[in-house]
């Protein structure tokens, strides 16, 4: 009799083990594995960017347990509303600047988790090779867009063509102190600046518009140093502010500020795009 006893305790206690078992894998570890899933939102962009984005997810993937999803946007304006009403986890598609702008304007909290790359933008010239040969009262186009035209602002007052008032953050062409070959300043929407060559003596363009007007980067006769005035120009992975110390979302990082990633960027874009985050800004 007890025997008996003994052998249904015992089927009894291997059921419940079953039971919890069956339960762990069916409820509990997909929940803990939906946890491990992190979809971010990105600009639906060139086979350049997916190709990295796959560097990064299999180095989340191998070394994180962590799963990557992409949620793909064609209206720069779309990225930060996901973020924010919770449709994505992260998003990588802004620079600094674009970010502080976007909260200032829609009075949220979204904040950079980790810098991904920079794009320097360039200044081109069909006419000339070199910065000096610009003559006096030329023309340089700039995008008229607020961001990209005090980045490009910022690109002249590198190349020693103009000088800015002092404290000067967000530059327009009011900004201009100093203007010694007193150049003329055109502005235009970004993706004109480029076409805009046949006609003025140079123009600041954006890295993806000269690209899509077939305009090799490496015949820039001026390109955006690195230093402390492009170190809002570069881009990063955001998140929203109450999730900054989120763990998985720290490992999304570490998985993209790689060397493997670092070495997809140049074999992918030769130094039209340059890793970010371990420059120095400080110059």
């Amino acid at each position: 009799m007890k025997s008996k006893k003994k052998r249904n305790a015992i089927i009894w206690i291997v059921v419940a083990l079953v039971v919890v078992i069956a339960g762990y894998f069916s409820f509990i570890r997909p929940q803990e594995q939906a946890k491990r899933t992190v979809t971010i939102g990105i600009m639906a962009g060139s086979k350049q960017d997916d190709e990295i984005w796959k560097t990064v997810s299999k180095t989340a993937k191998d070394k994180y347990n962590v799963t990557l999803k992409f949620k793909r946007f064609t209206d720069y304006n779309q990225p930060n509303k996901a973020l924010e009403n919770g449709d994505v986890d992260l998003n990588s598609f802004q620079h600094k600047l674009f970010l502080q702008t976007w909260n200032k304007a829609h009075k949220t909290d979204l904040v950079s988790i980790g810098d991904t790359y920079i794009t320097p933008i360039r200044l081109y010239s069909k006419q000339y090779k070199s910065v000096k040969e610009i003559p006096d009262g030329g023309t340089i186009a700039v995008p008229n867009d607020a961001s990209n035209e005090s980045r490009a602002l910022f690109a002249l007052k590198n190349a020693g063509l103009i000088e800015l008032k002092k404290g000067t953050k967000l530059a327009t062409v009011s900004s201009i102190s100093k203007n010694p070959h007193d150049l003329k300043i055109k502005e235009l929407a970004a993706d004109q600046t480029a076409r805009s060559l046949d006609n003025v003596d140079a123009a600041v363009v954006n890295t993806n518009y000269a690209q899509a007007a077939g305009l090799n980067y490496k015949s820039a006769i001026f390109v955006e140093p690195i230093n402390k005035d492009s170190k809002q120009w570069v881009n990063v992975i955001a998140a929203k502010d109450s999730q900054k110390n989120n763990k998985i979302y720290k490992d999304v990082v570490k998985a993209y500020q790689t060397e493997k990633t670092k070495q997809e960027i140049k074999k992918l874009y030769g130094t039209a795009e340059i890793p970010a985050w371990d420059l120095n800004f400080n110059k």
